[in-house]
């Protein structure tokens, strides 16, 4: 892509974002969104393949709708209050619109249709911006919003969502679908603390973002779209192999990473309401996704073979690029449990 148009598109993204997690006005919020769903496009499209352009036909569809959905229940709760302000909706009706509206944008169950397909149409960057930047903005809403929204429904989708993000995952074998997953069944996590603490839920979203980079860029530097080029990564380079064990098993939740400090947080927040069932199925679903976490390791780092592999090597005419981003996001993503008390 032209330097020229790849600096317009990330500029629109980063605008898009910062419009609508500091505007107050509704009309405002949905020009950010707006702003972020038409720069990501050419992005998603840019591969000039049929799926890519499905891809992009898909995400922009669902997020259309969802914005259309979000200035519809802005407009008719400005019809029966008289303001635009995103913190004083009040109209119940106006609220389950608005929340099924930014379930769609994050890509949550029972409306997360779009997202697997979305990142298997994309590349490894761009899914990464998805993943990552791409919920910023929505959270950003949700944020503002979460005194108004109904906890029963957010907990009920962040509940199948976590579900289904391990189901789902379970039978996958391309790397960008099992991210997919793995970010529903987190989003899941996120949403079903939002209105209860929020404050957890922007750590849980700060760590989210660590982790799913420091994924994701593991994954480019390998090249691994599939759990077959996992397999070769390890001639590739060992080093950052067993870094992206490491990283899954803290994506996983597993003690002592630093992904298991959301999780532990939400799950002690949910007892202490009296939600105990709530925590047990949701403690319960991790298991699920802790399963696909530990095969996409056992394939890259445990399966080593003390002969020469005999697959095709995707590694031996590609210069490794630099792992200077990694090196940034890596000590995140899996060693800040013991800073827990300073983050909450």
């Amino acid at each position: 892509m032209n330097p020229m148009t790849t600096t317009i598109i990330i500029s629109s993204l980063a605008t898009g974002t910062i419009i609508t997690a500091s505007s107050h006005h509704w009309f405002m919020a949905w020009i950010g969104l707006e702003m972020n769903t038409l720069a990501i496009i050419p992005m998603i499209s840019k591969q000039h393949h049929p799926r890519a352009t499905e891809a992009a036909t898909k995400y922009f569809l669902t997020q259309a709708a969802a914005s259309a959905m979000i200035l519809f229940s802005s407009t008719m709760n400005a019809g029966t209050t008289g303001n635009w302000d995103i913190i004083n909706s009040t109209n119940p009706t106006a609220n389950m619109l608005l929340t099924m509206a930014l379930a769609m944008k994050l890509g949550l169950a029972p409306v997360h249709f779009w997202l697997p397909e979305v990142l298997q149409g994309s590349t490894l960057k761009t899914a990464m911006i998805i993943t990552t930047w791409q919920k910023l903005a929505p959270m950003a809403l949700l944020y503002q919003t979460s005194n108004n929204l109904s906890t029963t429904a957010l907990m009920i989708m962040g509940l199948i969502s976590t579900m289904l993000g391990g189901w789902a995952g379970l039978n996958q074998t391309q790397t960008r679908k099992i991210m997919a997953y793995s970010s529903i069944a987190h989003l899941g996590w996120m949403a079903t603390i939002s209105t209860i603490l929020p404050n957890i839920m922007i750590m849980n979203l700060m760590l989210y973002l660590l982790m799913t980079t420091s994924m994701f860029y593991a994954m480019i530097l390998l090249n691994s779209k599939n759990i077959k080029n996992l397999t070769t990564s390890w001639t590739a380079s060992p080093t950052i192999t067993s870094i992206t064990m490491l990283i899954l098993l803290s994506l996983a939740g597993l003690p002592p990473l630093t992904g298991f400090t959301p999780k532990w947080l939400i799950l002690e927040e949910l007892t202490t309401q009296n939600l105990t069932m709530t925590a047990v199925l949701m403690a319960m679903s991790t298991l699920l996704s802790l399963f696909f976490y530990l095969r996409l390791a056992y394939s890259s780092t445990i399966t080593l073979s003390p002969n020469t592999t005999t697959t095709t090597h995707k590694w031996r005419f590609k210069q490794t690029p630099s792992t200077s981003p990694l090196s940034l996001t890596l000590p995140m993503s899996i060693l800040m449990l013991p800073l827990t008390p300073t983050l909450c």
